[in-house]
């Protein structure tokens, strides 16, 4: 019996071992784990760098629209462009009186019963960008306008 009890004893102890050696091994393969989580999470939240959009704001207009089944309207708005480049914009400032020419062209053209819905100044800012990407001088590059933003918009 004293065998027995020597030999169950001697493998109590080798279970233990066994145990603490599994625990250990299964507390370090959640450390690696929840170790690369907490990596790729860092990598992945590093701040990306945007840039700053760029807005020109072009002073508002008045014009006559014309004339539809009530006569005589007006149409009072103003814009800003958002554009992809600064060399867009100074080129923009550079021939503002051509650009503001070629606006009051194009909102005079209008009629009040084709401004008042959503999809009808959605049409008009498309027109806009059509209007203002026809070159204003000899060997152009592109100008970057990526949207019109309407700021100020009365019909009357």
């Amino acid at each position: 019996m004293a065998k027995s009890a020597g030999g169950s004893r001697k493998l109590l102890w080798v279970m233990i071992l066994l145990l603490v050696l599994s625990s250990s091994a299964a507390a370090v393969a959640l450390f690696m784990v929840f170790d690369q989580r907490d990596a790729s999470a860092q990598e992945t939240s590093t701040p990306v760098e945007r840039a700053a959009p760029i807005f020109l704001s072009i002073e508002p207009f008045t014009v006559n629209l014309a004339d539809d089944d009530y006569g005589s309207r007006l149409l009072y708005t103003g814009i800003t462009l958002k554009l992809g480049d600064e060399g867009t914009r100074e080129l923009l400032e550079e021939y503002m009186p051509q650009v503001r020419s070629r606006l009051l062209t194009l909102f005079s053209g209008q009629q009040a019963s084709n401004l008042t819905s959503a999809e009808d100044k959605q049409r008009l800012a498309d027109e806009i960008i059509a209007a203002l990407e026809t070159p204003l001088e000899p060997e152009q590059p592109a100008l970057a306008i990526e949207d019109v933003l309407f700021t100020e918009f009365i019909v009357q």
